[in-house]
């Protein structure tokens, strides 16, 4: 059984204010320690319940946020970037199971730190017509290359807002939301034990489940909302990309994963504005 772990660090239990989020102070420095925790738990679990292999995929920020040496030695940990598939790098490599922990919900939603891939440029993302945060979009992509995501952690907004795409994955409620910056929070050790015990339900659950198989993709349509007028111009400025009105944009790929990599590039472009 091959598992990927993505770990993102908004929905790490304790962390509820941006601070923890961005490197360069102390604030940070324990949040990514958090991070690192219940990553390792959740690869702990995998084994536990008889995964064969296991990447784990730092998917916040710059992706160098995990702390390699704190992880279980099994482990094939992914940092850096850019790099293709994103929060999903390593689907290249067939696992079966994606876990995603440390998830949050999408943007102008009331979950802890709420957004969707980029904060500072994107309001709203649509798949098909379907509003998706990143567990959403992910999920699909994850879909494309015949994994199921089967494990998912973060805070209670989080998981009711994703539970309708995924409605037979484990859900991992480690905080609950009251706010954009606040809410109340498990402790890591108690959130630690709750990944890693579901880790290994999930993985042992799945015994036997046959190796990953791509499905061929299909074409889909992308609605954008951007925070401003000046992202919408300088988005437009792309031939595949249709503007709707002040701050919409949309867009048709062949593909997942195509629509995932032109998401990804819109965010690099942001940061010309910033």
């Amino acid at each position: 059984m091959k598992v990927l772990i993505s770990v993102d660090i908004e929905g790490i239990a304790g962390v509820v204010n941006p601070e923890q989020t961005r490197a360069g102070n102390g604030e940070y420095e324990r949040a990514r320690r958090w991070m690192t925790l219940e990553a390792n738990a959740a690869i702990e679990g995998a084994f536990a319940g008889g995964a064969t292999e296991v990447w784990v995929n730092d998917s916040h920020g710059g992706f160098r946020n995990l702390l390699p040496d704190m992880l279980d030695a099994r482990a094939n940990v992914i940092l850096g970037k850019p790099r293709t598939l994103g929060m999903m790098a390593g689907l290249e490599y067939g696992p079966q199971l994606v876990f995603m922990i440390g998830y949050h919900s999408m943007a102008q939603s009331e979950g802890i730190l709420a957004h969707t891939i980029n904060s500072f440029a994107f309001t709203r993302v649509t798949l098909n017509g379907r509003d998706v945060g990143e567990a959403g979009l992910y999920g699909a992509l994850a879909h494309e290359y015949g994994a199921r995501v089967a494990l998912l952690s973060g805070d209670d907004v989080f998981a009711d807002e994703t539970k309708p795409q995924f409605p037979d994955a484990t859900f991992v409620v480690t905080k609950q939301a009251t706010g954009y910056g606040s809410g109340v929070t498990q402790t890591p050790e108690r959130a630690c034990a709750a990944i890693r015990e579901s880790a290994r339900g999930v993985v042992a659950r799945f015994e036997g489940l046959a190796a990953a198989q791509r499905v061929t993709p299909r074409p889909v349509d992308i609605e954008l909302r951007v925070q401003t007028t000046a992202l919408a111009d300088l988005f437009a400025q792309m031939p595949s990309l249709e503007r709707v009105d002040g701050v919409t944009l949309r867009f048709s790929t062949a593909s997942v994963e195509h629509a995932v990599r032109t998401l990804n590039c819109l965010s690099a472009m942001s940061f010309m504005l910033r």
